[in-house]
C-alpha cells in the first residue's frame, strides 16, 4: 500500500527521525561510562601520536627569569628549534649569529643530533606511558559541559569535563606512572573526536617519580596542559603550564615555573630532515626580522 504524505506530516514525520536519532546518539554517550569515555580518547591520543604529519610553530616560554620565544619545525628527524626573542624583543645581532651557528653544528654532528634524537624519543615514550594509564590510574566524576575554542579543543565543540582523583586500587607499574598515584583535578573531552582538550592536577600529597633522575615532586605542584585542533585535522599541544618543586637524585633541589604557550601553527613538509628544517627556520627568521625591521621604519611593503 502506497502512502502520501502531505506538506505538514511530512515534516512532523521529519522532526520526529530527527529527534529519534538524536536520543539515540545521547543515549548512547550515557551508556559510555566517563571511563571509557577515558580509555577511548587515550586510544585515539596514542594512535594519533604515531602520526607521521609535520608542523612549524611558535614557542614562547616565560619564567620567572624572563621569556624566550623560538621558532619550530618537526622534522624526519626530530625538532629543531630557533631562538628568536628574548623578553618579546628581537635578538641581538651578535646573539642571533650565536644561534644560527648552534644550529649548524648541530647538523655538522651526527653524534650531538642522535643524542638529541634519544632524548626526544625517550620523552616521547614516556609521556606516552603516563597517557596510557590514565583510564586505570584515576575515577572519574561528571562535571557539566564546556564550549571549545581555538585553542582549548575544538572552536564552538561541546567538551566533556570530567574530575578526577587517584584510583586507590592503581598499582603503577614503573616509577614513570608513579606521579599519577597522588593527583587530582579536572580533564575536557571531545566526545565527538574522543581528544583531550585540557588536563589540570595538583598533587595532593608527595610523590615519587623517575624520568631518569630519581627524586620526588612536592605535595602542591601544580600542572595544565592544553591542546586543539590548531589546523583542520590535526591537533598540536597549545599551552603548558608547570608550578612544581621538589629533590632530584635526593639532593639536588627542584623548582620548575613556566608557562608554555604554542601558536602560529603551519603544515611543515613530512619528508623533511634535520638540515633541511634548519634551512627552512634560518628562511623564516629571517623574514621575521626583515618584517621587523620594515616595522621600524614606517615602511611596511
Amino acid at each position: 500500500m502506497k502512502v502520501t504524505l502531505s506538506g505538514t506530516e511530512l515534516a512532523a514525520t521529519l522532526v520526529v527521525v530527527i529527534v529519534s536519532a538524536a536520543s539515540a546518539v545521547a543515549a548512547q554517550q550515557i551508556a559510555e561510562s566517563p571511563t571509557e569515555l577515558v580509555r577511548r580518547t587515550v586510544q585515539r591520543e596514542v594512535a594519533a601520536s604515531e602520526a607521521d604529519a609535520k608542523v612549524m610553530f611558535l614557542d614562547r616560554k616565560e619564567t620567572p627569569h624572563g621569556s624566550q620565544t623560538k621558532l619550530i619545525v618537526e622534522t624526519r628527524e626530530g625538532m629543531a628549534g630557533m631562538v628568536i626573542a628574548a623578553n618579546d624583543q628581537p635578538l641581538p645581532e651578535e646573539q642571533r649569529r650565536a644561534e644560527i651557528a648552534r644550529l649548524a653544528g648541530m647538523v655538522n654532528n651526527p653524534e650531538r643530533l642522535n643524542k638529541k634524537q634519544k632524548s626526544e624519543k625517550e620523552d616521547a615514550e614516556r609521556i606516552t606511558r603516563i597517557v596510557k594509564a590514565l583510564p586505570d590510574a584515576f575515577l572519574y566524576e561528571p562535571d557539566g559541559t564546556e564550549v571549545g575554542s581555538q585553542e582549548i579543543g575544538k572552536a564552538g565543540a561541546e567538551l566533556i569535563r570530567l574530575m578526577f582523583h587517584p584510583n586507590p586500587k592503581y598499582s603503577p607499574p614503573s616509577r614513570v606512572e608513579q606521579v599519577l598515584t597522588g593527583m587530582r583535578g579536572c580533564i575536557l573531552i571531545d566526545a565527538s573526536q574522543h581528544r583531550i582538550a585540557k588536563i589540570d592536577g595538583t598533587l595532593l600529597k608527595d610523590v615519587s617519580f623517575g624520568w631518569g633522575l630519581f627524586g620526588h615532586l612536592d605535595q602542591g605542584g601544580h600542572f595544565l596542559v592544553e591542546q586543539g585542533e590548531v589546523i583542520p585535522g590535526d591537533w598540536e599541544l597549545t599551552r603548558m603550564s608547570l608550578s612544581l618543586t621538589g629533590r632530584v637524585l635526593l639532593f639536588k633541589s627542584l623548582n620548575i615555573k613556566s608557562d608554555e604557550v604554542f601558536s602560529n601553527f603551519r603544515t611543515a613538509p613530512a619528508d623533511m630532515n634535520f638540515a633541511q628544517g634548519v634551512e627552512l627556520l634560518k628562511k623564516q627568521e629571517a623574514e621575521l626580522v626583515e618584517k621587523q625591521q620594515k616595522a621600524e621604519t614606517g615602511n611596511p611593503k
